[in-house]
This record gives C-alpha cells, sequence and structure tokens, in this order.
C-alpha cells in the first residue's frame, strides 16, 4: 500500500506530501517547510515511521512549494525533480521570497526533468505524471491508479482551482489541463491539493463553480 502524510507549512500554508510504501521507501513533493520547527517536524516524522527518502519531486516551482529544497538537499543529498517549463521560477527564487517578504536560501538546480507520461517508482507502484500547466507552465499532477491518489498540485483545490494571475500563468490553459488531464480519471480518486483539504475528482465534476 501507498501511504500519504501531509504537512502544512510556511506562512502560506501549503501542503507538503510524503508518499511512502510498506518499506519504508519514501518520496516528499513540494517541500515548503521554512522554520527550524517545521524542518524537526519533518524529520521527526521519518525518523518516527523509519523511513528513507529517495527523491524530491515538485509539482510546480512557486515560492511557497520550494523553500524546503535547500534543507532537503543539506540534510538528505536530494535535488529537485520538475518540469523544465518551471525552471524560471527555480532561478529566481530568492527575488521572489523579497517579493513575499520569506527570504529564503536558493534551492539547488534540478537533478533531472519531468515529462508527460513518465512514470516515477516507489517500490512497487508507481506515480503517473500528467503535464497540467495553466497556474505555471511546468505545473505536473502526479496520479497513482492503485491507490486512487492525486497530488495535483495548485492546479485543482476543493471547490476552487488554482491563481492564473501570477507571472506565466493562463487561465484557459488550466481549465484544459483540469478538463483534459483529471476530470478524466474516475470520480472516487482522492485529490489532494497544494493548499486546504483533499477532495475527489467525482465532487469536483459536480460542484467545482469554475466548470
Amino acid at each position: 500500500m501507498l501511504y500519504l502524510k501531509y504537512f502544512c507549512f510556511n506562512p502560506f500554508q501549503q501542503n507538503t506530501y510524503l508518499v511512502y510504501d510498506d518499506k519504508g521507501e519514501a518520496f516528499i513533493i513540494d517541500p515548503g517547510n521554512y522554520t527550524a520547527e517545521e524542518n524537526k517536524i519533518l524529520v521527526d516524522f521519518l525518523e518516527e515511521k523509519k523511513l528513507t527518502l529517495r527523491r524530491l519531486l515538485l509539482t510546480h516551482a512557486h515560492i511557497d512549494h520550494v523553500l524546503g529544497n535547500k534543507f532537503i538537499f543539506d540534510t538528505f543529498g536530494l535535488e529537485p525533480e520538475m518540469h523544465k517549463d518551471d525552471l524560471f521560477f527555480i532561478e529566481h527564487m530568492t527575488q521572489s521570497g523579497e517579493v513575499y517578504g520569506v527570504p529564503c536560501e536558493q534551492s539547488p538546480e534540478p537533478k533531472a526533468f519531468i515529462n508527460e507520461g513518465d512514470k516515477i517508482i516507489l517500490g512497487k507502484y508507481a506515480l503517473e505524471c500528467f503535464h497540467t500547466p495553466g497556474h505555471s507552465p511546468g505545473s505536473i499532477s502526479f496520479y497513482n491508479a492503485e491507490n486512487k491518489i492525486l497530488i495535483s498540485g495548485d492546479v485543482l483545490f476543493s471547490g476552487s482551482i488554482g491563481r492564473t494571475d501570477l507571472p506565466k500563468g493562463d487561465h484557459e490553459t488550466l481549465l484544459k489541463s483540469v478538463r483534459e488531464k483529471l476530470f478524466v480519471l474516475p470520480d472516487h480518486v482522492k485529490v489532494y491539493s497544494g493548499h486546504g483539504p483533499s477532495t475527489t475528482i467525482g465532487h469536483e465534476k459536480k460542484t467545482n463553480p469554475f466548470f
């Protein structure tokens, strides 16, 4: 079975995810840990569950989703893996931190780029990667069919969608991504977003006011 643990971190109340299996192999997705206290919460959980962190994955590279990249690199030796179209945000990370009042250390450069259709293997499970641009040009959603989970970043929220008024955002592209990549998934798939509570594909298809 795949297990999922989320932490609400940093001033943006961002959801950081750990995905792990029965053998203790783990990925971290969107490390938003910012303070020493948040770093400790994360490390304590990893130690409590005896997890080995293997990869650092990004749904996108906006500042609130990458604040912990440097800590993860310094502590576990992991560099981010992401879509190439969001590299701009990594390169301008410290400037973004100044703009939003969250001074930060520069993230390491990406180890690898993730593309549409890639399958990232965690033990006997695969995270299928969907390129879902709109909130940012390089937004990715991670899907595991067996465990019926989708980690959507800031593409789809409970009752809402991601902002498109940020640099390189595009509203129509975002709507197209959700319709063509996410709403084609089974209704029972649980959606874990970059902010706020989880939801399901079926619930959003029926009630999300943007569709």
